[in-house]
């Protein structure tokens, strides 16, 4: 029999394990020896947070060579039809969504082995679920183009989709970058266009806010300055 890829969310941040993972993938996440992962540093200080049963040092880490494509992946494929079970693992939230994965899980399901997904923090979900928008038709987008002119223009034109598709728009960007997103999206964006910012997800400062575009004329962008965070509008 094949083994099972357990495809395991992380944390969004600094807390307590059992605060944020349900029991059952803490108990699967502490019994797997294998993992294939984004970043070893990241995944052995995870590993070590959810108290795995044996050493750090015994367990197999391997990073997730994306550059290699699906030929990096053959020895992970080859341990899992041999049986073992193989945990994957992001640096934060899930697997595959917003996060490196997806063509492992992918060529797991070509080669008949079981993908397992277990139950975590998705940031995007998250954000999704506090900011009050449209949860029945919404897209992500990944990031928007930094040169001021660019993210203009893809604000505007991310606008026109939800307008027309009457759906909540999500992206990202990079955490110190947030305070000059939040002015451009409150000065390029309709006035009554809706803003939301769900920062800082699952931790002790997790802030989520929403408003008008033009009530974020009004407000100080730094505070979000150089902190995870999920961007969503509603025309």
């Amino acid at each position: 029999m094949t083994g099972k890829l357990y495809v395991v969310p992380n944390l969004l941040g600094a807390v307590a394990p059992a605060a944020v993972l349900p029991s059952g993938t803490l108990e699967i996440a502490r019994g797997l020896t294998r993992w294939i992962v984004e970043t070893p540093k990241v995944a052995r200080a995870f590993l070590k947070s959810v108290d795995v049963a044996r050493p750090i040092a015994e367990l197999d880490i391997s990073a997730l060579e994306i550059k290699a494509g699906r030929r990096g992946l053959d020895p992970v494929i080859a341990a899992l039809r041999a049986g073992e079970d193989v945990g994957l693992l992001s640096d934060a939230g899930c697997p595959g969504v917003a996060d490196p994965g997806a063509v492992l899980v992918a060529t797991a399901h070509e080669q008949g082995i079981r993908v397992v997904p277990l139950v975590g923090p998705s940031a995007i979900l998250l954000a999704l679920m506090a900011s009050g928008m449209n949860g029945q038709q919404f897209c992500f987008h990944g990031y928007l183009p930094v040169k001021p002119d660019a993210r203009t223009s893809a604000l505007r034109a991310l606008e026109q989709q939800s307008r027309s598709n009457a759906r909540t728009e999500l992206f990202i960007e990079t955490p110190y970058r947030n305070a000059a997103m939040l002015g451009a999206m409150a000065t390029a964006l309709n006035p009554a266009t809706r803003i939301c910012v769900a920062a800082d997800l699952t931790l002790a400062t997790e802030i989520v806010e929403c408003r008008p575009a033009s009530q974020w004329q009004r407000i100080d962008h730094a505070r979000f300055d150089r902190r995870p965070a999920i961007f969503l509008l509603q025309a």
